[in-house]
């Protein structure tokens, strides 16, 4: 026992004969704790850090005990009633830290996983841009170029070339305002202006602006609703997300084929449903089908007449508006086709 009164090299002595006691129970403790460590490695990071905390307590208790002899005299009491004190506070702070830290942790590799999915977003935009854009161009050219050399001179023909170069010159445009409205989307710069909107009227809009693609198509659009209801939102982006989806269903119905948009109340959500008739989508590609730039196994080259296979941003576009709404948006295989279902808030009454 140390005393009060002692010098400091009759402390150094006493010390040195404590450490091999203090070591011989101690040590043991940190190895087993050491194993413990080891077996729980692939466990939850609070668990880890419980023990972590423990280990050292356990040990100079362990420690404590085997110096004093197991003498349970007043000061030894005293050290282990401090010892479970010490426990009892940071056990339960590394349980909690732990948790903390494991959720950042999580957070920051989904964060990492964004920033992968988004890097990689980007390269196959870069690949879309690089191919669809030049493609319109090059059309525009060698025909403006026939043209201008009088290489066709007959009223038919330069007839047909104007227009097919109008239609090139359509599908670029369509093509820059979908790039552009996309950048805004990803880019956090789109700015709402929110209002009670009846869906009703953007429907109907929407699909009376689809109507002469669908005749040209021979496809027939039809609209049904259980009830008309009246959502949160803006106007012109929830236009431009039915107007994308009705585009979209009417691109992939073959000809004589229904594309049939469906509205109805479910819970407090507004459900906006586009059924088409496109034969339904592959397992593997049913996923990847709001990806920026995906069209699956469809042809890019575009149809004669200037309608287009369409640029792999219309779906992107029309989820980044969707989440901008707070709403939802998914597809599934439906009946001879697929379906998207669009749910959205309803604006408060």
């Amino acid at each position: 026992m140390i005393e009060p009164g002692e010098s400091f090299g009759e402390t150094l002595t006493h010390l040195w004969h404590i450490l091999p006691l203090a070591l011989l129970f101690s040590l043991p403790i940190a190895a087993l704790g050491g194993v413990v460590l080891y077996v729980v490695r692939r466990g939850s990071l609070a668990t880890t850090l419980t023990v972590l905390v423990l280990i050292p307590v356990l040990a100079t208790l362990v420690g404590v005990l085997g110096v004093s002899g197991f003498m349970f005299t007043p000061a030894l009491t005293t050290m282990l009633l401090v010892c479970l004190l010490v426990a009892v506070v940071t056990v339960p702070a590394a349980i909690i830290l732990g948790r903390a830290i494991a959720r950042r942790s999580v957070w920051e590799r989904e964060a990492r996983n964004r920033e992968r999915a988004a890097e990689a977003s980007r390269r196959e935009l870069v690949a879309w841009i690089s191919h669809d854009l030049r493609s319109p161009l090059a059309g525009i050219q060698a025909m403006a170029e026939a043209l201008a050399d009088g290489v066709v001179s007959e009223r038919d023909e330069v007839a047909d070339y104007a227009q097919r170069i109008g239609g090139e010159t359509r599908r670029l445009s369509a093509m820059v305002g979908d790039l552009f409205e996309l950048s805004r989307i990803t880019a956090g710069a789109l700015e709402l202006t929110m209002s009670a909107v009846p869906l009703r009227d953007v429907v109907s809009d929407a699909v009376a602006a689809q109507s002469p693609v669908a005749e040209r198509k021979r496809v027939r659009v039809l609209a049904n609703a259980s009830t008309w209801p009246v959502v949160t939102g803006s106007d012109p982006e929830l236009a431009r997300i039915v107007r994308n989806l009705v585009s979209n269903a009417i691109r992939h119905t073959p000809p004589d084929g229904t594309v049939a948009v469906q509205i109805g109340v479910d819970g407090d959500e507004a459900l906006l449903a586009v059924d088409d008739s496109c034969g339904g989508i592959p397992d593997d590609e049913i996923s990847r089908v709001f990806d920026v730039a995906f069209r699956g196994t469809q042809a890019r080259t575009p149809e004669r007449g200037g309608t287009t296979s369409g640029g792999g941003l219309g779906l992107a576009i029309a989820k980044g508006l969707v989440e901008a709404h707070r709403g939802k948006i998914g597809v599934h295989n439906h009946g001879p086709g697929c379906r998207f279902e669009v749910r959205l808030p309803l604006a408060m009454s």
